[in-house]
């Protein structure tokens, strides 16, 4: 779900801004292709990697609210934000017990 909302804000205009545009289609091609890994590769690797992603999407939408990130600064409320900040909570605590528990392998 991240993945797509930070595609459409891309496709929607984030592209032009500077170093934050690339970011967002980076964000979006990493969520895809972090998904497929998860459905195909039943290894800790993978729900590792999607518990980085998730905790780094999230500060770094924490420091683009708070002191701006690469020179763009973002409000906290909105539609694009609730769903993003809820598919990445989501995952971490998914991916928490799945690492904790060994429940990929």
């Amino acid at each position: 779900m991240s993945a797509v909302v930070h595609l459409e804000l891309w496709a929607q205009g984030v592209r032009d801004v500077a170093v934050i545009g690339p970011l967002f289609l980076l964000n979006a091609v990493a969520g895809v292709v972090l998904a497929f890994v998860l459905l195909w590769w039943k290894h800790w690797l993978p729900v590792l990697g999607s518990l980085g992603f998730g905790v780094l999407t999230l500060v770094a939408f924490f420091l683009a609210v708070t002191i701006g990130l690469f020179g763009s600064e973002e409000v906290a409320v909105g539609v694009p934000q609730l769903l993003a900040g809820v598919a990445e909570g989501v995952v971490i605590v998914a991916a928490i017990p799945l690492l904790l528990l060994g429940g990929h392998d």
